[in-house]
This record gives C-alpha cells, structure tokens and sequence, in this order.
C-alpha cells in the first residue's frame, strides 16, 4: 500500500513528468507586470493596515512611543495575564510590572501551553492583507511562542508597515535563505472551518490577537 506521501510526489512527479531535465526555473517566463510597491500617502496606509487587521476580529491598540509601555501593561491588566512568554531579546522597556516573564530560550510546550499569553514584536506588516509576518528576528523568538498560547500580544511599529505584499516578500528574503528562521504570515487569531464550514476558532494558533501599532500619526 502506498503512503500518503508516496501519492503526492507521485502526482508531482506525473505532473512534472514533460519538463525537460535541462530546464532551469529561470527559462520560464513569468509575467511580473503588477504593482510592485505602494508610494502611496504612510497615513493611508497605515489605516487601510488597521482596518484590516481589525476586520480580521483582532484586537489593535494605537498609541504614540512614549506610550507603548501603559499600553502593554493595560493590555495584560485587561487580561488578568499573570505568567508571560516573552523572547530571550525582549526589548528594554516592554516588560510589564507584576507579571512573571517566562523566558525564552528552552521552553516546553507545557510551559508555553500553562502560559497566559505571548509578547512578542514582529518583522513587518502588509496593509494590503492586514497581515502581520514574523520571521523569528529581533523581538520575535522561535515560532513555536507565538503558536502555543491563546493571546498574542504583538507589538509594530509604522515604519514597519508595507503596502503590499511583494514588497513584504522583498523584505523576507533575507530570513527566506536561513532554514533556522521560519515565517510565519498572521491575519487574524486562528480560525479554521469544519468539514460543516463551522468555524473553530485556536486550532492552529492563538484564539486572541491583540495589535500594539506605535505611531506619530493621528490614526484610531
């Protein structure tokens, strides 16, 4: 009997089964003619990331940097958040008073299972998608984090916001090359929808997500 995976790389192989053996990625055209990067007005954008982000049921809080500190700690308040995932590079200033930092590196999935949330920055966001990417750099730790708990608290700043996404893949292409830095593409608080399209929300990820978006800018 064949495996699951054995009847996969066989339909790939039947699929791939014309292109000659010689023939390199690069000698297929591709036609890459849209829109590559959004110039756009930085205020336009960073509120059409906002609306969509919260269209996907995920919580945004925006404030101003000198406020990002009240905000993490109202933010836990508001929770009761008592014992807190945080990466080993949690950056100065983030961590609230009062509540037990369980840091990284080493944790078990127990340890992040019997946590009440997950702190983290992250790498960029995409207004188009409202999407929030991370690729285990500064502020971000390993994937498995910001999977476990159910509350993710998530910290961007403006400047880390793109139009679109392939100015996103443009961004990543760096951490794309190193197998120890997984990305991980966010819209939203995991949802999933049973085989009766009953939506199952904490199947794959945190049931609660929760944006901090620091700006300079007059957005709500």
């Amino acid at each position: 009997m064949s495996s699951p995976r054995d009847v996969v790389l066989g339909r790939i192989r039947a699929a791939l089964k014309d292109v000659p053996p010689t023939e390199q990625p690069k000698d297929v055209y591709i036609d890459r003619a849209y829109l590559h990067v959004d110039d756009g007005d930085v205020h336009k954008r960073l509120e059409l990331f906002i609306d969509r982000v919260r269209d996907y049921k995920a919580k945004v809080k925006v404030v101003r940097p000198e406020a990002l500190a009240a905000a993490i700690v109202e933010s836990c308040a508001a929770r009761s958040v008592k014992r807190l995932v945080v990466p080993a590079d949690l950056p100065d200033g983030w961590a609230p008073p009062g509540v037990e930092l369980v840091r990284e590196p080493g944790l078990t999935n127990e340890q992040l299972d019997q946590s009440d949330g997950v702190l983290t920055a992250c790498a960029l966001g995409i207004a188009q998608t409202g999407t929030i990417v991370l690729d285990s750099g500064p502020g971000q730790g390993r994937r498995a984090i910001t999977l476990v708990p159910d509350y993710h608290l998530c910290v961007i700043r403006q400047d880390q916001v793109v139009g679109l996404v392939p100015e996103a893949v443009v961004k990543l292409e760096a951490a794309a090359a190193e197998p120890s830095r997984p990305i991980t593409f966010i819209s939203g608080p995991s949802a999933t929808s049973d085989i009766e399209l009953n939506r199952v929300e904490g199947v794959h990820g945190p049931r609660t997500l929760e944006v901090i978006v620091v700006t300079e800018l007059d957005v709500v």
